[in-house]
């Protein structure tokens, strides 16, 4: 029993040594690998996870994330309630409508006459305008199409390129056409081209009509000085 304690212990202390310097030169060596991480950067197409987060190392050495996160780390945006345009309608009223009559109603304009000389009879007592705003009368020009010419209100400005109209007798059935959308379709966008809503379609007519302009309610004097 004497024999065998006196090689153990020996043994025993040379195992304890060895791990122990083991163990040192592995700390050392992670020491040297996080110095040299940050002298060469990490390498390419490697994986990690930092702060829970998996991150891709790109081409460059820089970090990107990856593109699943969790719904808790994607950020929300702030809802905006946006105001819906009223959908166009078409409605029947009890007698056939013209476009002259159901302007002058909406507008408060005091001309008379067909569509195709309300330009003209507007000179002199209305402002008469080349871009489209809200409670101004379009003037359509006269065409095989629209002989007597035509005239709607404006009731909507809904982009640069697009309005929304009151309209009568526009499909020549005495029928009102509510918040009928306009579309301009001239080179320069001033108005003087449009192509206008077709219920049965619904969409944009494939005809282009020419317009002569805007007509506004308010005083020739004061549109001058503006």
């Amino acid at each position: 029993m004497s024999n065998s304690k006196s090689w153990f212990l020996p043994l025993a202390a040379a195992l304890l040594f060895s791990a122990s310097l083991t163990a040192h030169a592995g700390v050392a060596d992670d020491v040297a690998g996080f110095k040299d991480f940050g002298a060469r950067g990490p390498i390419e197409g490697t994986s990690e996870v930092r702060a829970g987060v998996p991150v891709t190392v790109a081409a460059s050495g820089s970090i990107s994330e990856a593109v699943s996160l969790t719904d808790f780390a994607t950020p929300s945006l702030p809802t905006v309630v946006v105001a819906q345009l009223p959908q166009p309608s078409v409605e029947t009223p009890l007698h056939k409508l013209f476009c002259v009559e159901y302007a002058r109603m909406l507008s408060g304009l005091n001309i008379f006459g067909d569509a195709k000389y309300w330009w003209e009879r507007a000179r002199n007592l209305y402002a008469r305008i080349a871009t489209p705003a809200e409670q101004e009368v379009m003037v359509f020009a006269t065409s095989p199409r629209l002989k007597k010419g035509h005239v709607a209100v404006v009731t909507a400005i809904v982009s640069k390129r697009e309005i929304r109209v009151e309209q009568a007798n526009w499909q020549n059935h005495g029928e009102i056409d509510h918040a009928t959308p306009v579309l301009d379709v001239s080179a320069k966008n001033d108005w003087s081209q449009v192509r206008v809503w077709d219920m049965r379609s619904q969409s944009f007519g494939g005809h282009v009509y020419a317009i002569a302009g805007f007509i506004a309610k308010r005083a020739l004097l004061q549109a001058d000085k503006d």
